[in-house]
C-alpha cells in the first residue's frame, strides 16, 4: 500500500479492520484477531469491539501464523469450527457470515465450508471443523489453510455468496481507487 495501511483505509467512515471485525461479531459468539507485533494502530481501530485480540510473534511468515494461532485459541475455547476471515475484505457482509455460521451448524457432520462467488470461485471466508484444529496448529507460510482445503477436499462444501464478495481483497491502491470508483 506504499506506506498506508490497507487495514486502516476508511469504508462507511471506519478503518476496514473495525467493520469486517464489528461484521464477525454480529455474526459469531467468539471473535479473536490476530496482529502482528507493533500494530497500535490496528489495535487502537479495535477499541470498543467485543473481540479477543492476540498478538501473534510470527506475523512476517504469512497468513499460517494468523491461522495457527486461530486453531490454537478455538481449541482453548472448546469450539466446533473455526472461521478463517481476512480482514482486507470490506464486502464481506454481517449475513454473509450469520449465513455461514447457520449453514456450518446445520451439517452433520459439519463440512470444511469455503465461501465462492455466486458462479462458483471459491474465495472466503473458510470456516474448518475442530477436527482439523491439529492441523492447522502446525501449518506453516502464506497459503493458510490451503493445504488442509486440498488434502481434504472431498469435505469441502461451496456456500455462494452474492456477487463477488468471496473474493473482493484490497491490496494496493489501484485496488481502493477501482472499489471506491463502483460504490
Amino acid at each position: 500500500m506504499r506506506g498506508r495501511d490497507k487495514l486502516l483505509e476508511p469504508v462507511a467512515g471506519h478503518p476496514l479492520l473495525a467493520v469486517v471485525v464489528a461484521r464477525a461479531c454480529a455474526a459469531a459468539g467468539r471473535v479473536l484477531v490476530t496482529l502482528g507485533p507493533g500494530m497500535a494502530l490496528r489495535r487502537a481501530a479495535l477499541h470498543g469491539q467485543p473481540a479477543a485480540c492476540t498478538e501473534i510473534a510470527g506475523a512476517a511468515e504469512g497468513m499460517a501464523a494468523s491461522v495457527r494461532a486461530g486453531a490454537v485459541w478455538a481449541t482453548e475455547q472448546g469450539l466446533a469450527g473455526l472461521m478463517v476471515l481476512p480482514a482486507d475484505m470490506p464486502d464481506i457482509a454481517a449475513q454473509d457470515l450469520v449465513g455461514m455460521v447457520a449453514a456450518f451448524q446445520a451439517a452433520d457432520p459439519s463440512p470444511i465450508l469455503r465461501a465462492t462467488t455466486a458462479d462458483g470461485r471459491p474465495g472466503h471466508p473458510v470456516i474448518l471443523p475442530a477436527r482439523h484444529f491439529a492441523a492447522m496448529a502446525g501449518l506453516r507460510g502464506d497459503a493458510g489453510a490451503r493445504d488442509i482445503l486440498r488434502v481434504h477436499r472431498s469435505e469441502v462444501a461451496a456456500h455462494p455468496l452474492p456477487g463477488t464478495r468471496a473474493i473482493t481483497d484490497l491490496d494496493t491502491p489501484e485496488d481502493w481507487a477501482a472499489w471506491r470508483a463502483l460504490r
